[in-house]
């Protein structure tokens, strides 16, 4: 009894043993990590942007006078869309002279920089297709909102229903925004009407002298052609007249010779 105790024993403490020996000889795998969540688009402040780039003063003025640059703001940065921007220079406000913006009210004026934006990011190569889809609605929203595209040859042209321009430079093309600047401010339809301005009228084309030189043999030429395209010289009864009048003369004076030779 006391040795098949001792043999019990033993044999516990001999598999306990092996089992040690076998789990410090075998690798323990390590922990599998999760991948790390890629890095999101990187926060763009439009008021930064535009105070650098340009000069885009007067138009920042405009956006946060009128509160809009929040709206661009939330759009840039907490949409998955993006925005696209159209921005005037200074020069661009300058040279407007009608219509003044001065008379707008509050409401206008934030219509019109809302009217300089489209609600989703469109690169230089999406125009081609905003043309084939034109018009399109900007955040001012509406039909008398949107904008007409044309791509001509690269260059991008905007109609506004009022005002033509054409996106002179890209100033910035990354994803979320989109920021491109151009020639003239867009005046929306739904302010300004449907009625284009006024064209400048071309400048008249001088009139080329094209009259022969007096002493000239084309002057000659058209002396005669004159002369003979008057009534008096072209009048059948007149020259009858002349031709008359001639051949008298000589009978006269042939008869008169003849009688002063007879008497001599």
């Amino acid at each position: 009894m006391g040795y098949s105790m001792v043999f019990i024993v033993s044999s516990l403490l001999l598999v306990l043993q092996l089992s040690t020996v076998a789990a410090k000889g075998k690798a323990v795998p390590p922990p599998i990590m999760a991948p790390a969540p890629a890095p999101g688009p990187e926060y763009t402040n439009l008021t930064n942007l535009l105070s650098v780039a340009g000069p885009f003063h007067t138009f920042l003025n405009y956006l946060e006078s009128t509160k809009v640059m929040e709206t661009f703001q939330t759009q840039a940065n907490n949409t998955e869309e993006g925005i696209t921007l159209f921005v005037p220079k200074d020069s661009a406000f300058t040279s407007l002279k009608k219509p003044s913006l001065s008379n707008l009210t509050a409401d206008q004026l934030k219509s019109l920089c809302l009217f300089h934006a489209l609600p989703n990011y469109y690169s230089l190569a999406d125009f081609k297709n905003l043309s084939d889809m034109s018009p399109i609605n900007t955040f001012a929203g509406g039909n008398l909102y949107a904008l007409n595209f044309t791509d001509d040859s690269g260059t991008v042209h905007l109609n506004s229903g009022w005002s033509r321009t054409k996106v002179s430079s890209a100033v910035r093309t990354t994803f979320p925004v989109a920021v491109y600047q151009v020639d003239k401010v867009l005046l929306p339809e739904a302010i300004f009407g449907t009625d284009l301005p006024p064209m400048p009228a071309p400048a008249p084309a001088p009139v080329k002298d094209i009259a022969p030189a007096a002493d000239g043999p084309v002057a000659d030429q058209a002396g005669r052609a004159r002369a003979a395209a008057s009534p008096a010289s072209s009048s059948p009864s007149a020259s009858y007249r002349m031709v008359s009048w001639g051949i008298l003369n000589h009978l006269v004076l042939a008869i008169a010779g003849g009688f002063l030779m007879f008497f001599l």
